[in-house]
């Protein structure tokens, strides 16, 4: 959400922001709204005024006897009750406007953001690691020997419809350490705090986390009204809907390993084949709750915990960052980092590590208390994948592919998968 005070006082710069994303411009739009709204409340306060000050006279008409005098000043003060009424009404339904007006607009991109149309401009920030050499012609995850078999995309077919995967053997335990080895990194040694947090949320932590009404229809909903989450940001970010921390109590870092959902509305035919674009996914997310003036470290701190991660498990990636045109509705800046996948002979995104801003804090009302005793202020929120568990398993399975079927596994999954560092060609592992 947007401060309606900083579009009044810069008009121009907002809708010079939102040119950047390639957004028509909206100010004097909502500001005729605005005024309008300001307008009733003002006229509502003098008839308020003037109500109240013919009910004093009221009384001192009657007690003199004037019985004219106090017939006029009492309908006067029911006319000017009922203008009152109908102009408070009609504020609350101008603020309705613009505050639905406000809920459809991005965030103001971050100053530093390049400007571009589509990924096509994004900007390479960072590189690490060789892409695999292979003798032979590198397959795509599915089609791998040792993992075909335990791919099984027709029984999910058969139960839940297209886009969905059932794991099974070895590839389903490779999975679940993988999701397993990023938590145990993230609380260990990166200092989030794990939570295990529902999957289901009501319409306040999807309007709150920039989700509605924007992308209700990528979202799945239950018929009794709750939402299955996209991503667990939607959660951990809502723990401080409503709410005025101490400053003392910044930052507060979480992540979470669940289940999320994407209906993919606006994506059909892409990615088809495989796992990489599925309705149902697994992902580990990171949420920090940040002082303002500390946001920017926090976006950085938060980039190299999902790149360490890629690091330790060997996997060559690189990091963009998003120009205007590509970036997601809620951020002012968004890296992406994309791994790379030898069977597509591409790079792929396996994280996004956002900055919003105050954007959600203002939409969910999170604010917090200064150390020095000043108003409460909006807090930041970032967000950020650690990884999409899904995609750094196809990671995994394509750049350690052998001629012979088999595929060699990272060292650091060895302590979840009973000491064993190779899926074998028959899909067992060795």
């Amino acid at each position: 959400m947007h401060d309606i005070r900083a579009i009044r006082q810069a008009p121009d710069a907002f809708d010079a922001a939102l040119a950047r994303r390639g957004d028509a411009p909206l100010s004097s739009e909502i500001l005729a709204i605005d005024e309008a709204r300001r307008a009733k409340i003002a006229a509502a306060e003098t008839a308020q005024a003037e109500q109240n000050q013919a009910s004093k006279k009221v009384g001192a008409a009657k007690a003199a006897g004037d019985e004219a005098e106090f017939e006029r000043l009492r309908a006067l003060v029911s006319e000017k009750k009922s203008e009152v009424a109908a102009m408070q009404a009609e504020a609350k339904e101008l603020d309705a406007q613009l505050t639905d007006k406000l809920s459809w607009i991005a965030n103001i991109p971050a100053d530093d953001v390049p400007d571009g149309a589509d990924e096509n401009d994004n900007v390479e920030v960072n590189a690490w690691g060789e892409k695999p050499v292979f003798t032979f012609t590198p397959k795509e995850h599915y089609e791998i020997a040792g993992v075909a078999a335990s791919m099984d995309f027709e029984t999910a077919a058969k139960t839940s419809g297209a886009r969905f995967v059932m794991l099974k053997g070895a590839v389903a335990r490779i999975h679940r350490a993988l999701a397993q080895f990023m938590i145990d990194t993230h609380v260990d040694e990166n200092g989030l705090t794990e939570i295990n947090s529902p999957v289901l949320v009501r319409d306040e932590a999807m309007y709150g986390t920039d989700k509605l009404p924007k992308f209700a229809e990528d979202s799945y909903q239950t018929t009794n009204g709750w939402w299955l989450v996209s991503t667990s940001e939607i959660p951990l970010t809502f723990t401080v809907g409503g709410d005025i921390l101490e400053e003392s109590d910044l930052p507060r870092r979480m992540t979470a390993h669940t289940l999320c959902f994407r209906s993919e509305a606006g994506s059909a035919g892409r990615d088809t084949a495989g796992m990489l674009r599925q309705h149902q996914f697994e992902k580990v997310e990171m949420v920090s709750i940040t002082h303002p003036d500390h946001s920017e470290a926090e976006q950085k701190r938060m980039l190299r915990c999902a790149e360490d991660i890629l690091e330790r498990l060997g996997l060559a990636y690189r990091t963009v960052v998003l120009c205007t045109g590509d970036m997601g509705f809620g951020a002012r800046r968004t890296y992406d980092i994309e791994a790379w996948l030898p069977g597509q002979d591409a790079f792929r995104e396996i994280s996004s590590v956002s900055t919003t801003g105050d954007f959600q804090a203002r939409r969910m009302n999170a604010r917090f208390r200064p150390a020095d005793g000043g108003k409460p202020a909006f807090v930041h929120t970032l967000n950020g994948s650690g990884l999409a568990v899904g995609r750094c398993l196809i990671a995994v399975l394509e750049n350690g592919q052998q001629e012979d079927g088999s595929v060699q596994l990272p060292t650091v999954l060895a302590p979840y998968l009973g000491g064993k560092t190779l899926l074998a060609a028959d899909g067992t592992l060795a």
